[in-house]
């Protein structure tokens, strides 16, 4: 199996290295592991799917009192 920097990682998704770093220590990305200070990403690994919340539900109404 062939591992990928985060920084070969980010360039291919199109994303931040550090929004790749966050995904890692989240463990949102099955198979990364961790080698010292750097990650190690699996080259066949898809982008995790985006996990914000876009319906607004969890913002709380005031109250009437």
């Amino acid at each position: 199996m062939k591992y990928l920097s985060v920084a070969q990682t980010a360039e291919r998704w199109g994303t931040s290295p550090r929004r790749i770093q966050i995904l890692c220590n989240e463990e949102r990305i099955p198979g990364a592991v961790r080698i010292g200070r750097s990650w190690a990403i699996p080259d066949d690994e898809p982008k995790p799917a985006d996990a914000r919340i876009k319906s607004g539900k969890y913002i709380k109404q005031k109250q009437m009192d």
